[in-house]
């Protein structure tokens, strides 16, 4: 066996050796056009800003060239098309899973996804969750065929009678909002404009009589200056039978321009909370409404209250973060007018654990807590006496689902080596276990619900400064440290998000084919809590990228892999990752694949959804901050004639998240730098945004033109 671990290691160095002599390509010409700015008394230049008039004939026709460029050399590939043969059988076929539940009028509704349908349809069933109640409300796949306008989110009347739905198209979640009938299905007159965009979501809550909808509204017509159409999200109410233009102003006037808004009901309507978020750092305020009196502030931003539930016993129940980096529980009387959530009492104190979401019920109060990347669902009485632990295999990701009536909840539960299922649990009922339910089938990949013959290790490894960095590592068993098997390393290390254990296609395409997946748990993320994500935030970013380097130090060093056959993908947030350690540390990586990502630091701001990231990344107003952006913005960082690694970028033509002109500016500055060296491509989807909503087969195709050009710089087969 070790004669052929060797030999298929030569042959592995081989096929890279052999792909990189052919490896050099014509790019499209990129024409360098300087352009400086002052910062502090500091001059920053860039060549690229052209490519952010990206709908200019000049970046179009260079954007259909890159295109072109880079489905030629993928389609080309021997692997590619087995590859998505591949990736279409895991999908398999009428295997479905719901999720995003909603209970109303003593039903079930949820999005339901069946592959390979392009877009999730909305059901409708019992409130025991059996299928054979299950009926679909709407389709939006019936609505457009193309597969391009999906449901970006729903909420239905306390009743049950009516659904209001937002739905947006190409991936844009730019979303309008219908309303429907759930008895027919059938469309009611009224849409409403403008309740959702990417820079602050969109939110609704129904009226205590169901004749009527509270709802995020942007600016229309000549409310503002176009430049702010994506900010200062308010309130505003909609009757139903009249029309948009007539809705009435409720609250919003004195939220930040950067606000994100989170309507959110009580059981009964009598109460009416807005969570709203100063951007994506993670500073919240919260208003609340009782019984259609005046709106009330009951936390500020600066109060380190994160998230708020409304139980059923005449409390909001709330998670408070201020001296308490990884969590507690407070609980305020609703009938008292006087308490605020940051003096209400604690009903469930800070542990070892971080508490990541809750779910109060009749009598028990749920608790999802994480124990840096894997979770656990504890029990408490809603006094806070602790009443145990809901049973569960270990290094799993629990989730919270939905609240059923007493003490039934829904959960889910997924590991690296387990599909992800739903749980039902009555945790009032003695000798409870959880039962599992068909709300999800496992995927055609999953053998016997699982991936058998992996395991999944946690290694430490070392940052910079000395933090301990857990690095989750997922291969089959046996297999060797020998330095010799292609790595694939992923991270994400923001906005205080966890990255826990996840059953992934994406994972198990890459076991199949003689890889190891690893999956780095970076400070910015809050898998330790708030002050592991404060670690890595604003002027301390730096952090999250030594995080990341010394995670693939480890893996080299354990022998996992060596550099040349070590590749590292990330989205969004992560793909800043990518831009950053590739231009900090190029040697130490052979191929990087970086989605809708930001790579320019000094103008990030200045896009609409950059703006609202001002509270995570800092602003280059601020002298500190701009010394910190500048010195890991991975387009100012580009070094002429440094060997980078292989990079795939991509991006899509409708993402309001991330600007596309981030990945095209980044692409035409690492071609430039060594145009013959590894290729630099860029993938741009003319039917996508920033992920969500793309069709099925789009995602698909993107899927396989990134494992296809993984494959292919790693030698693998």
């Amino acid at each position: 066996m070790r004669l052929m671990h060797i030999i298929a290691a030569a042959l592995a160095a081989a096929i890279v050796a052999s792909t990189a002599v052919a490896e050099p390509l014509s790019y499209p010409e990129s024409p360098r056009r300087p352009v400086q700015d002052a910062f502090h008394e500091r001059v920053v230049a860039e060549d690229y800003r052209w490519l952010e008039k990206s709908d200019s004939s000049e970046a179009v026709a260079w954007i259909s060239a890159q295109n072109r460029l880079t489905h030629g050399v993928i389609d080309a590939l021997p692997n590619r098309q087995a590859i998505k043969r591949e990736l279409l059988s895991m999908l398999g076929n009428g295997r479905a899973s719901r999720f995003n539940f909603d209970v109303a009028g003593e039903r079930l509704f949820a999005l339901k996804r069946q592959p390979p349908k392009n877009q999730d349809a909305l059901v409708v069933m019992n409130t025991n969750a059996r299928l054979n109640t299950e009926r679909v409300l709407l389709d939006p796949n019936r609505l457009d065929p193309s597969g391009k306008t999906t449901i970006d989110w729903f909420k239905t009347s306390r009743d049950g009678k009516l659904l209001a739905v937002s739905l947006s198209e190409n991936g844009s979640e730019d979303g309008t909002l219908h309303l429907y009938r759930t008895d027919s299905g059938k469309p009611l007159t009224d849409v409403v404009p403008r309740v959702q965009f990417p820079t602050g979501g969109g939110s609704v809550a129904w009226s205590r009589d169901g004749k009527g909808i509270y709802y995020t509204r942007y600016p229309q017509g000549n409310e503002r200056p176009a430049a702010d159409a994506n900010f200062y999200q308010q309130v505003y109410f909609h009757r139903l039978g009249t029309r948009a233009a007539d809705d009435t102003y409720v609250i919003g006037k004195e939220f930040p321009r950067i606000a994100e808004v989170a309507l959110i009901a009580s059981e009964d309507g009598l109460h009416l909370l807005a969570d709203v978020s100063n951007g994506d750092g993670g500073e919240h305020g919260f208003y609340l409404r009782s019984d259609q009196g005046p709106w009330r502030r009951i936390a500020d931003y600066t109060d380190g209250i994160r998230h708020a539930e409304f139980g059923r016993d005449g409390r909001l129940y709330a998670l408070a973060l201020k001296g308490s980096p990884r969590g507690r529980i407070v609980a305020m009387a609703l009938d008292d007018a006087r308490t605020e959530l940051p003096g209400a009492p604690t009903v469930v104190a800070e542990s070892d654990a971080v508490i990541e979401a809750f779910l109060p019920t009749t009598s028990r109060l749920y608790v999802e807590v994480l124990l840096g990347g894997p979770s656990e669902l504890r029990v408490h009485a809603l006094d806070g006496r602790r009443l145990g632990m809901v049973e569960a295999q270990p290094i799993t990701t629990v989730s919270l689902g939905a609240r059923l009536a007493g003490d039934n909840i829904l959960f889910s539960s997924e590991s690296y080596l387990r599909a992800f299922a739903w749980y039902e649990y009555d945790g009032a009922r003695r000798g409870a276990r959880p039962l599992k339910t068909a709300l999800s089938d496992a995927p055609a990949f999953a053998s016997a619900g699982g991936l058998p013959g992996a395991e999944a290790v946690r290694e430490f490894a070392v940052s910079k400064d000395g933090t301990r960095v857990p690095v989750d590592v997922v291969r089959m068993k046996g297999t060797p440290l020998d330095g010799a098997q292609p790595v694939l390393l992923t991270g994400y290390g923001g906005y205080g998000i966890a990255m826990r254990p996840h059953f992934s296609r994406n994972t198990v395409a890459w076991l199949r084919h003689g890889g190891v997946f690893a999956q780095a748990v970076l400070r910015g993320g809050g898998e330790f809590g708030e002050d592991w994500h404060l670690g890595g935030n604003l002027t301390r970013k730096q952090n999250v990228f030594d995080d990341f380097i010394a995670s693939a130090e480890l893996l080299v060093s354990r022998k996992y892999t060596r550099p040349e056959r070590l590749a590292i993908e990330g989205g969004s947030n992560g793909g800043l990752l990518m831009g950053a350690v590739l231009v900090q540390r190029p040697e130490l990586f052979r191929a990087v694949v970086s989605g809708v990502g930001i790579y320019d630091m000094m103008r990030v701001e200045l896009t609409p959804n950059g703006a609202f990231n001002v509270t995570e990344f800092g602003s280059v107003q601020q002298p500190d901050d701009f010394k910190a952006l500048l010195a890991y913005s991975p387009l100012h960082n580009v070094k002429d004639g440094t060997a980078y690694p292989a990079v795939l970028m991509t991006t899509g033509e409708h993402d309001g998240r991330v600007e596309p002109w981030m990945s095209y500016k980044m692409t035409a500055r690492l071609q430039a730098a060594n145009p013959k060296g590894h290729p630099v491509l860029l993938r741009v989807a003319s039917d996508a945004g920033h992920g969500i909503g793309t069709s099925l087969a789009s995602a698909v195709d993107e899927q396989a033109d990134e494992l296809a050009f993984l494959f292919w710089q790693l030698g693998m087969r």
